[in-house]
């Protein structure tokens, strides 16, 4: 029992060191800034907490009965058999915690495959090793690719803060509009994948997947193909620059020179 009360102490007082650490948040699931992405984190964390909760309650029963009903106690084993009234309880008890998740994760599984009353289309093809970008309620197309320095990937000059995830041309769209993706692929499979905004689909080829968001604050939101999709996969980011409605409709006039005829090279 001393060396049991010396280990939990052990226990706590690292949970609570690396709690208290400032990268802790790092490994949590991101809040993002999105409607859908509030929820999307609000569930996650009530299911976390409920699994939290039932594996203190199982390893507590657990451990306590092997602290308490040692042999060495000198405890006899019980001889009981089966128990129709306990069988009953822990048959009925996950069934109900299983139902209590369902419901609010449905609902929102619902909002999220929700893409009515879109006001922006935009398409989005995935290449070996780039995105294009269509704005189809308007002429404005362009490739968008890795614009990070060779020079950096090759460690000839020193790293810089959004290395890998920075390109030459942004998406870039208005905040407080829904916005509908319609989103593909040219040659392989790639996955579209922008944490921040709850977005995650497959790029398939001859097949036409759709995602749709509402961004709520301005601001620059980064994500990555999370698809192998060969030799270049960590090498086709995502980023989106989310502006106010005045200065999208400047950008959206401005930007029909840049629709382009043919795909972009990779920089060698």
């Amino acid at each position: 029992m001393r060396y049991f009360n010396k280990f939990l102490i052990f226990v706590m007082v690292n949970f609570f060191a690396i709690s208290a650490h400032a990268g802790w948040l790092d490994l949590n699931m991101t809040q993002g800034v999105t409607d859908i992405s509030q929820e999307v984190f609000g569930l996650h964390m009530l299911i976390l907490w409920i699994c939290v909760v039932i594996g203190v309650i199982v390893f507590g029963a657990m451990f306590w009965s092997i602290l308490m009903h040692r042999k060495s106690k000198g405890v006899k084993p019980a001889t009981f058999h089966e128990s129709t009234s306990l069988e009953f309880l822990w048959t009925i008890v996950p069934f109900v915690i299983l139902i209590g998740m369902a419901v609010p994760a449905t609902k929102t599984l619902i909002k999220m495959y929700d893409h009515s009353d879109s006001e922006i289309h935009i398409k989005i093809t995935g290449y070996q090793w780039l995105w294009q970008y269509e704005y189809l309620n308007s002429d404005v197309a362009f490739y968008s690719k890795l614009s990070t320095p060779y020079n950096e990937i090759y460690n000839k000059e020193k790293k810089n803060i959004n290395y890998l995830q920075e390109v030459d041309n942004e998406l870039i769209v208005p905040i407080n509009k829904k916005i509908r993706f319609l989103l593909t692929s040219n040659d392989v499979l790639h996955a579209w994948w922008v944490p921040d905004l709850a977005l995650k689909k497959d790029a398939i080829p001859g097949f036409i997947n759709e995602m749709s968001v509402v961004i709520n604050e301005p601001g620059i939101y980064r994500g990555r193909c999370a698809e192998l999709c060969g030799r270049h996969h960590g090498f086709m980011p995502i980023v989106i620059k989310a502006v106010e409605e005045k200065e999208y409709n400047e950008w959206l006039a401005n930007a029909s020179d840049k629709k382009t005829s043919g795909i972009a090279k990779i920089n060698k």
